[in-house]
């Protein structure tokens, strides 16, 4: 009886060991593949395939302190084919900064906007557009400067040209303005801006955009608190006049709230990954005072006009993006997980 007992013992210790390094649900299947250098969150994050070897790349963030002297500067990149480290320059910034947000064209990426904290609490958007050089693993000259200083913005690439950076907070509020970078150019141009109401303007929100169609989804809105959204906007790109932009708005029901999120689109399908339900300040406090906040661990998908959710229990919030490798394999790189702790996993995430 002893031994039977041991063996169904053995058999539960396991299944709880696999459990905290693979979740599966909903076709999704999230598996740790590795530890970073060190905890981070509210990084900027993206992806590059080089000579058929996948590389996840994050820049700057927040450590495991969660205090303002904690932002930082600090860049990595890891080889997910070798298991391999690479740390990179820092950001060519003055200061450490978060909720900027990271995009690839060709063989740059393009870092934009975030924010600076100061000792004092008070916080600064940033300008600048930072440029990474992937074969080279150096950055460039910084970018033309984004007219609106904006963080904690969604960002998104059209038909790999365009790099659209839309809504989002600036300074002392959320703004409705819709900024279109072109890198071939470096000059910036401006679009359509979202209709100028809570329902659109946000901060915290995710989105990307699917053929000509712009999808962005949650985020903070203004008021008490900067309450939660749980709105799925859409914007149709005039693919004659890119900056052209017709928006319409879906009202979901109120428990889809979620809060820095990620988003991508796996087969013709977006999701929207990770996040909170509750909004917070970078120190993972909400703005409610009701304590830590803890993520919601739910990847949401729209699919004939309707958005279905998933539980996995690996998915953390506080993130500003994916590393998106295919349409089917993507990465998550940090973040903040249950009970307040900085993530240092590099999470895989496939769909079958």
């Amino acid at each position: 009886l002893k031994s039977i007992f041991s063996f169904i013992g053995l058999i539960a210790m396991l299944l709880i060991t696999c459990t905290k390094q693979t979740a599966i649900n909903g076709g999704i299947l999230v598996k740790q593949i590795a530890t970073a250098p060190e905890p981070v969150t509210n990084n900027a994050v993206s992806a590059a395939i080089i000579n058929n070897e996948t590389f996840i790349y994050s820049f700057g963030g927040l450590d495991q302190t969660k205090l303002f002297s904690g932002i930082h500067k600090r860049s990595y990149r890891y080889n997910s084919d070798k298991n391999t480290w690479l740390q990179l320059p820092n950001l060519p910034d003055t200061l450490g900064k978060i909720a900027s947000a990271a995009s690839l064209i060709k063989d740059t990426i393009y870092i934009i906007g975030g924010y600076h904290v100061f000792f004092d609490g008070h916080e600064i958007s940033s300008d600048k557009v930072h440029r990474f050089n992937i074969k080279t693993n150096q950055f460039l000259t910084d970018g033309a400067p984004i007219p609106i200083p904006i963080d904690d913005q969604v960002q998104a690439v059209w038909r790999d040209s365009l790099i659209f950076v839309i809504t989002g907070w600036s300074q002392k509020e959320n703004v409705p303005n819709v900024q279109i970078y072109n890198p071939y150019t470096n000059r910036w141009k401006i679009g359509t801006s979202v209709p100028n109401s809570n329902l659109y303007k946000a901060f915290g929100a995710n989105g990307l955009i699917l053929k000509d169609t712009i999808f962005y989804f949650g985020g903070a809105a203004m008021g008490a608190h900067y309450p939660a959204q749980a709105h799925l906007r859409k914007g149709f790109i005039n693919p004659k006049n890119p900056t052209e932009i017709t928006w319409t708005e879906m009202a979901l029901d109120t428990s889809f709230n979620s809060y820095r999120l990620a988003a991508t689109v796996v087969k013709n399908v977006p999701h929207f990954i990770g996040g909170s339900a509750v909004t917070y300040n970078y120190n993972g406090s909400s703005y409610d005072k009701t304590g830590g906040v803890h993520p919601h661990q739910t990847d949401f998908f729209y699919k004939n006009n309707k958005i279905y959710k998933n539980f996995n229990s690996l998915l953390p919030m506080d993130l500003r993006g994916l590393a998106s490798v295919n349409d089917s394999i993507k990465y998550i790189f940090g973040g903040i997980e249950n009970h307040q702790k900085v993530s240092t996993k590099i999470l895989k995430l496939t769909w079958k």
